[in-house]
């Protein structure tokens, strides 16, 4: 029921595509794509923000859906791991991801794609990181164990870290962006 005062109308652009939502005030962002949308891909690990399963860029920065409020997120523009390929062709991460086999069982993988995508936004624009050992070599700079440190929010149940580490290392070098 619309207006009631647990209720909001919240509009949303997801993957590029407009909706406008009716939600009790309390649905996350997850489970409004989740359970509002059909849009399956974010996975709910543990529901506290702390694997990352359920990362997704929201206005170009990567966030951890099941701790957002999507009346917080209303206004604002979202891409899933549905949005992040571009039709049939993959975003240059999924497909380094492919080829480095940086996935066993898949769970985790599209957080680990939206993240990886976000950070490597965030090192585009400059911004240093706990691991960053030289502030004005870019992304060209991009070691392992800052790969490691800028995606340690995501975690990855089959330690699949090596080939995550390298997919998103060759990513960085080939200038994946979209």
């Amino acid at each position: 029921m619309t207006g009631s005062p647990h209720r909001s109308p919240v509009s949303l652009s997801v993957n590029g595509r407009p909706y406008e939502l009716d939600l009790d005030n309390r649905t996350t962002l997850l489970d409004a794509l989740r359970e509002h949308l059909a849009l399956t891909g974010a996975k709910k690990g543990c529901d506290h923000g702390q694997c990352g399963s359920c990362t997704v860029l929201l206005d170009g920065r990567r966030v951890k859906s099941c701790l957002i409020f999507a009346v917080a997120a209303a206004g604002g523009s979202l891409v899933s791991i549905e949005g992040l390929a571009d039709g049939t062709d993959l975003h240059p991460l999924q497909s380094c991801f492919v080829q480095h086999d940086a996935f066993q069982c898949g769970y985790c993988t599209p957080g680990q794609l939206c993240s990886a995508a976000g950070m490597l936004d965030e090192v585009r624009q400059g911004w240093p990181s706990l691991a960053t050992e030289d502030l004005v070599a870019g992304p060209d700079g991009l070691t392992d164990s800052e790969i490691r440190e800028r995606m340690s929010g995501n975690l990855c149940r089959c330690a699949a870290y090596p080939n995550i580490v390298s997919a998103i290392r060759e990513a960085s070098a080939t200038g994946s962006r979209r």
